[in-house]
């Protein structure tokens, strides 16, 4: 699933694309939707929130999350699709460009006084203007009992990361992914690493993975072999939603 960076810089280059334009199409091909015309809408401004997108007309808030498989793509006026035209699910043209979102798993359009619906679950958005790291700490500590590596995927914690990124905030404060929350040494330190990594792979990518994806291969550290484990509650049994990490540098209880 794509992560708070993927989801991010997807929001850039729709709103490089979009923002301040007038839409001359729009075309959504989701049943709910599909009677629905927002042309001469200008599109006022494109956001994110962790893994949510946000697509912002005078009228409406346009929202999609990529779920599994989705992915936003831009043309420019006339240029063939990537992508095969039966996965779109969503079209938004303006004079000169067109953005498609392909196999998106979630579309829906909401009043712009109700956008706030779509996030008020989430925990802080580690990409977002008023990013909070006390209140990510103080969501991570209310299951103290939870596996840190289990933790950092639930979205109400902290929005953002996925099982990428989990494994890399693991690796880089050597902490071993099944530690409970409450035994982990620096909470807050590990908290601030997750918020540097996002940021990080948002504004400089490409992110260079030092944990994640290298089963088997020497840790960068300490030359030990990497392995690649499942969590207790992990429910799709597939290797990438393994979490990798080095049995030498981060071992279980710290010893």
């Amino acid at each position: 699933m794509p992560e708070g960076d993927t989801v991010y810089l997807a929001a850039a280059r729709l709103r490089a694309a979009l923002a301040g334009r007038e839409l001359v199409r729009t075309d959504f091909r989701v049943p709910r939707y599909a009677t629905l015309d927002l042309r001469g809408e200008v599109v006022e401004s494109v956001g994110s929130y962790g893994k949510h997108l946000f697509v912002r007309t005078a009228r409406a808030s346009i929202h999609t999350h990529l779920k599994m498989e989705g992915v936003w793509r831009v043309y420019s006026g006339g240029q063939r699709w990537t992508k095969p035209a039966f996965t779109a699910r969503l079209v938004l043209g303006v004079p000169g460009a067109e953005a498609v979102g392909f196999s998106l798993g979630l579309v829906e359009v909401l009043p712009p006084a109700d956008e706030h619906t779509a996030t008020d679950h989430l925990g802080p958005d580690l990409l977002g203007p008023n990013w909070d790291a006390a209140e990510a700490v103080r969501r991570l500590s209310a299951q103290p009992e939870r596996p840190i590596g289990l933790a950092l995927l639930e979205q109400r914690n902290l929005a953002g990361i996925g099982n990428i990124y989990r494994s890399e905030i693991c690796y880089l404060r050597r902490v071993h992914p099944a530690t409970p929350v409450g035994e982990v040494p620096d909470l807050p330190g590990l908290v601030d690493e997750a918020h540097r990594v996002l940021t990080k792979a948002a504004h400089e990518p490409p992110w260079r993975a030092l944990a994640y994806g290298r089963r088997r291969q020497p840790c960068r550290r300490c030359g030990a072999g990497m392995v690649v484990h499942l969590l207790a509650d992990d429910h799709v049994e597939r290797a990438e939603r393994g979490i990798y990490f080095c049995p030498r540098c981060q071992p279980l209880g710290g010893s």
